[in-house]
């Protein structure tokens, strides 16, 4: 039977864990290892300055007081004490969209699965007011999670699932959004008189295409975007050669 870790970054005090491991249970074993405290806009950070603690919550269901990359290393290494046969970081409560899959502690959990060689996948779900419906976002997870268990994708590759409010009209295979970022930062003054700052979220200022992450989940479809960790500009190494050449020639 099929090994799965879960993960995610919202703690595993989250509804949105449990409902995404339940719906993966007919697909395998499944391990739940999340973090004690909400992780979000962590991104793939690990620790390495502070021990770590594990602690058993239930059969099954682990925690640990650091990172979603934390989680999944500390699982493979001390829980499974191997590696699994697919990673599933989910079910967060709100999108990760376009460019802020670098922030994301979710998205963080799934690469770091795919950076050990195991088929991955990040699940998140619009952000609501309210209480959260997981079970269409968990219905997504599932079905694609048995997707890739019969048709690998390539190494290194893994699944960023975004679902929309409500039933989705289908899924589409998308690309990253690219969106206008903009600093905020917010100073205030605490009691003492001494300043502190709040960094404030990205404006919602999307550049147009019709295959984009974004637009797929405002028209109410679930997104699937393949993400790889390779960040190199492959489109721009001939111009940074360009670059070295212009250097040396002006070097002599």
């Amino acid at each position: 039977m099929p090994i799965i870790l879960v993960t995610n970054d919202d703690g595993y005090r989250s509804e949105g864990v449990t409902a995404l491991a339940d719906a993966l249970r007919p697909l395998g074993d499944v391990t739940i290892v999340a973090p004690v405290e909400e992780a979000s806009a962590i991104g793939h950070a690990l620790t390495l300055k502070r021990p770590l603690r594990l602690d058993r919550i239930s059969d099954g269901f682990f925690s640990v007081d650091g990172t979603p990359t934390d989680c999944v290393n500390v699982a493979i290494t001390q829980v499974l004490k191997r590696l699994p046969d697919m990673v599933v970081s989910g079910i967060n409560k709100g999108w990760n969209l376009g460019d802020d899959v670098t922030y994301s502690g979710t998205v963080a959990g799934a690469m770091e699965g795919a950076l050990l060689g195991v088929p991955s996948i990040a699940v998140s779900l619009r952000q609501t007011r309210g209480d959260y419906d997981f079970s269409y976002a968990a219905q997504a997870g599932a079905t694609l999670a048995a997707a890739l268990f019969k048709h690998a994708l390539p190494p290194r590759t893994f699944l960023n699932v975004n679902v929309p409010k409500g039933e989705p009209r289908g899924m589409r295979v998308t690309v990253q959004a690219k969106r206008n970022h903009k600093t905020t930062v917010m100073t205030r003054e605490d009691p003492k008189g001494r300043l502190y700052f709040w960094i404030g979220e990205g404006e919602n200022e999307w550049h147009p295409h019709d295959l984009s992450d974004y637009e797929m989940v405002r028209d109410g479809y679930v997104s699937v975007t393949p993400l790889q960790p390779d960040l190199t500009a492959h489109n721009a190494l001939a111009d940074v050669e360009r670059l070295l050449m212009e250097k040396e020639a002006g070097v002599r």
